[in-house]
């Protein structure tokens, strides 16, 4: 049988020669290549990720929090290159969220019925 981490790095090597993956890295130039765009972006992430943090640990968001971020969402959407890359990497997103199941589905049919019988 091969090693799985071998496997893992034959499908790191399969992801990153994917056209979704190629895609995506194209997209991401685009913004980074457009002054405007890569702002706005940079802004964009950096809300997001503060208001991850503040969730992750419990703190309250405000209301000024998140009507700011939905108007730079707002406006992140309109502009075309980062909309593309914004919908690109949810492709991937989803293409990784498959992956995991399927890497995982030995778990879960280890643990499953275990899960099964404590919810009679």
């Amino acid at each position: 049988m091969s090693n799985l981490y071998d496997l893992a790095y034959d499908l790191e090597n399969a992801l990153r020669n994917s056209e979704d993956f190629q895609t995506l890295k194209d997209s991401y130039a685009k913004v980074n290549a457009d002054p405007e765009a890569k702002k706005m972006f940079d802004e964009f992430r950096t809300i997001q990720m503060g208001l991850q943090q503040k969730q992750m640990s419990g703190e309250q968001i405000t209301q000024e929090e998140v009507e700011k971020a939905q108007a730079l969402f707002q406006s992140v959407q309109q502009n075309e290159v980062i909309s593309t890359l914004m919908n690109t990497e949810q492709r991937m997103s989803v293409t990784i969220s498959d992956l995991n199941k399927i890497i995982t589905k030995p778990l879960e049919e280890l643990y499953g019925p275990m899960a099964d019988e404590k919810q009679q």
